[in-house]
């Protein structure tokens, strides 16, 4: 008998909830989701922003994307919104923990609310969001369907970066460490777990780095593309690529792995 195929790329008709997603990284992939036919959560710290965006998506792409609002830094506002999604949904299919901040400062001047803040949101933030949506996980999960959690790293937590964001490289390598420990005690119930570490995008993250503030139509993303063994800066299809691809069926055997998305940059250096 024939081996099928079908879908096997497909998350169509699936919930998911993508933190940080009203911009970046997580906006990409909410975008991504949006069009391969799931419905999204997204949650971000400023509500008006948060709102927006998801306004804004829905109308690109058809699909219905939600607004919950959420400071994740601290346990009241993981408790919020793992209460006000489970509100709403009974099962949750896809996880993706994105919400992060950086904070750069030389090392003899760098100070202890840039490590706290950034190892708050980029670490606690990951672990406790999840064990507060593990009910919700569990009720989607199943061996020919495994719910699926994403936990957005950095090559910064892969290797030592040309910025002074000691804090965010050792938070993103404790990231992929912590997704590696909850593989190891969720596998079995059909919760996977996998990492994405990506490298240059054209974010609002990265163009405070390179010192366009934040303002990422004005950044030189050529420059930063110069630097890179492919020649470019990342796309929104590439990260939402990748994602679809480990959300689907036909990610299901990857588990517990850190896969630098950087052009090279990890692979070459």
């Amino acid at each position: 008998m024939a081996e099928s195929f079908e879908n096997l790329f497909s998350i169509k008709g699936r919930t998911a909830l993508v933190t940080g997603g009203s911009r970046g990284i997580g906006e990409m992939i909410a975008a991504g989701f949006l069009a391969a036919g799931a419905k999204v959560y997204i949650s971000s710290r400023k509500a008006d922003v948060c709102d927006a965006t998801a306004e804004r998506l829905q109308a690109e792409y058809g699909s219905e994307c939600i607004s919950l609002p959420a400071d994740l830094s601290g346990i009241a506002g993981v408790d919020s919104l793992a209460e006000r999604l489970a509100a709403r949904e009974d099962k949750l299919d896809i996880l993706i923990n994105n919400a992060g901040v950086a904070w750069g400062a030389p090392l003899g001047e760098f100070p202890e609310v840039g490590w706290d803040k950034v190892m708050d949101t980029n670490v606690k933030g990951v672990f406790f969001l999840t064990q507060k949506l593990l009910p919700m996980l569990r009720a989607a999960a199943s061996a020919a369907e495994p719910a699926k959690v994403i936990n957005i790293g950095s090559i910064d937590g892969l290797k030592s970066a040309v910025f002074d964001t000691f804090s965010y490289g050792a938070s993103k390598a404790a990231v992929h460490h912590l997704t590696r420990f909850m593989a190891s005690h969720l596998t079995g119930e059909h919760i996977v777990f996998n990492n994405i570490a990506p490298g240059p995008f054209p974010t609002w993250m990265l163009s405070t780095g390179i010192g366009a503030g934040g303002a990422t139509e004005n950044a030189d993303w050529d420059g930063v593309a110069k630097g890179n063994p492919s020649g470019r800066v990342g796309t929104p299809q590439d990260v939402a690529g990748l994602a679809i691809f480990l959300c689907s069926n036909a990610g299901n055997y990857v588990v517990g792995q850190t896969i630098a998305l950087d052009g090279g940059v990890v692979a070459t250096s």
